[in-house]
């Protein structure tokens, strides 16, 4: 990808006229979240990861946490108002959101589902999300994220 060169998740936030920054880094999939954060040059707690789950009903939602933490399943599920949630299996990613695992970002997803933030979000003046593809990562204010990404904050983790 070219220096100029957008992902969707920037043209939809382009288009949105919602500030964000853009880094770019050498993708290892070995690397954890906390390892991008390192490089970023940021707090792991302003980091987040996007895990998509499915509930009991058959339904899908989308989960933000700090790259450090794991995603409490049963909190999850009482944030969704489900009886259970589970994680997708990874190859569902792709077809299911139009991103693959490790780019997987909760904005320009093919379809919105319900999405939740950790609760610790808006204390932030930035937070990281995926921007799309593997290597690359926006910052944007936390507010923004969750009007663009319809998130709801929750205590998940």
């Amino acid at each position: 990808m070219k220096k100029d060169e957008k992902t969707n998740v920037m043209r939809v936030l382009d288009g949105k006229k919602i500030r964000y920054g853009s880094h770019s880094y050498e993708p290892d999939p070995t690397m954890s979240g906390e390892e991008i954060a390192v490089i970023l040059g940021e707090d792991p707690e302003k980091v987040f990861k996007t895990l998509v789950t499915q509930g009991k009903s058959g339904a899908y939602y989308v989960f933000i946490v700090p790259v450090k933490e794991e995603l409490d399943l049963k909190k999850a599920a009482k944030a969704a108002g489900e009886k259970a949630v589970g994680m997708i299996k990874q190859k569902e990613l792709l077809p299911l959101t139009g991103y693959v695992h490790g780019g997987c970002s909760p904005i320009g997803m093919k379809k919105q589902f319900p999405t939740f933030i950790h609760d610790t979000a808006p204390q932030f003046d930035k937070v990281f999300v995926s921007a799309g593809k593997v290597g690359f990562q926006i910052e944007l204010a936390p507010a923004d994220l969750i009007s663009v990404a319809g998130c709801k904050p929750a205590d998940i983790v």
